[in-house]
């Protein structure tokens, strides 16, 4: 999320504008790593904690809810 942040606030402050397309891009990038970071990292330590079964409900709850603000939008 910071590298994306970051070459965006460049490109802002070069260019004036960016595109549809690279926030598009920026943005599924970031979403990309953050679900990679909960199922490699979160989960296990999870799992370690005994609370495995809870984290993945959260998981798929907060995938619903966005997924769920995206048809509203």
């Amino acid at each position: 999320a910071g590298l994306s942040t970051g070459l965006g606030g460049v490109l802002v402050a070069l260019k004036g504008d960016i595109g549809d397309r690279f926030l598009a891009g920026s943005l599924g990038f970031s979403a990309g790593v953050m679900i990679y970071i909960s199922l490699d990292e979160l989960l296990p330590a999870a799992e370690r904690y005994g609370k495995h079964h809870q984290a993945i409900l959260g998981v798929i709850s907060g995938m619903a809810v966005m997924a769920g603000t995206l048809l509203v939008l």
